[in-house]
């Protein structure tokens, strides 16, 4: 099942293409992530998908309606989580939500299961403008959900958050895809989408340079590396004599091996060491991480995703 499908997507304002030709497909109940630079097209991608931007020329289907021409239905299908938490700070926690509820015609009964889900119950009642950084996120997204979006767009979901409040929000959005819900997700930390996402594309200048699971488009990359650790010299010594390719560190008694770090360059590795009886003590398989994908694929550091 598709939740989102889009082909031949271009959008251009006067003079300047920001959108070339975009292909995706995203999977309904998965993680979809899209990376960039500033300028890339993101956010005017987002717009189009959710109905705030016409495109000049491409097909757009979100939750199986066209975009162009059933936008209702496209906007009854799916929720919107801005980088900004739009809540009114001059109501409660309950009161936002129940305002949701009615904006939506929606059972205001779902006003307490989310407080609970959110862990927000002991601050219902409380104004929104006490709340910290973390609980207004999670408010924000709760009250996105009020209408029971099976598609939810987040834009960078966890900027300013700690790294505790972060990780509750990774939390959270596990177990909305593991109900079923697809995630549509820009981040500026790539560590976000290497560990949410089941896909990634990286847009840059308008156009797709990659697509791939975190993994898939990590292994691209020169530099994967299979590191051998031994228990002596004597082992060390006969390995290497083994592996002339690798790179040894006699201080750490290991081995760097290059590889493409799948199954079968590993099994054959480790039956290359069996072959001669020698035995490494451990052994990890290293990759680049999506920080270096991006800055291969555009150019540019993570510094500047924000966008």
């Amino acid at each position: 099942m598709t939740a989102i499908e889009v082909s031949g997507l271009r959008k251009a304002f006067g003079d300047k293409v920001v959108l070339d030709g975009v292909d995706l497909d995203v999977p309904a109940g998965t993680v979809f992530s899209l990376l960039g630079p500033n300028g890339a097209g993101k956010t005017t991608t987002v717009n189009v998908l959710t109905t705030l931007t016409k495109a000049d020329a491409g097909m757009v289907r979100v939750a199986g309606h066209d975009v162009a021409a059933e936008e209702k239905a496209v906007r009854a299908a799916i929720g919107v989580t801005g980088q900004f938490a739009a809540v009114d700070e001059l109501l409660t926690g309950q009161e936002n939500l129940q305002l949701m509820a009615d904006l939506n015609r929606a059972d205001r009964r779902v006003v307490p299961e989310l407080l609970e889900r959110f862990d927000l119950v002991e601050s219902a009642r409380k104004p929104a403008s006490t709340y910290s950084g973390g609980m207004r996120r999670k408010l924000d997204l709760a009250m996105t959900l009020v209408g029971g979006p099976r598609i939810i767009f987040l834009d960078e979901p966890t900027t300013g958050l700690d790294p505790r409040s972060r990780r509750t929000m990774w939390t959270i959005i596990r177990e909305l895809v593991a109900d079923g819900v697809t995630v549509f997700l820009t981040t500026q930390y790539l560590e976000e989408a290497d560990q949410l996402a089941d896909r990634v594309a990286v847009l840059d200048h308008g156009r797709l340079v990659a697509e791939g699971t975190p993994d898939e488009l990590k292994r691209r990359l020169p530099g994967t590396h299979v590191r051998l650790r031994f228990s002596t010299v004597a082992e060390l010594d006969a390995a290497a004599r083994i592996l002339p390719e690798a790179t040894r560190d006699d201080e750490a008694l290991t081995l760097r091996v290059p590889g493409d770090g799948g199954t079968k360059s590993l099994r054959a590795l480790l039956d290359r060491l069996d072959e001669y009886s020698v035995a490494a003590e451990e052994f990890s398989v290293h990759t680049p991480d999506l920080d270096d994908v991006f800055l291969a694929l555009t150019g540019h550091t993570t510094e500047v995703t924000t966008v």
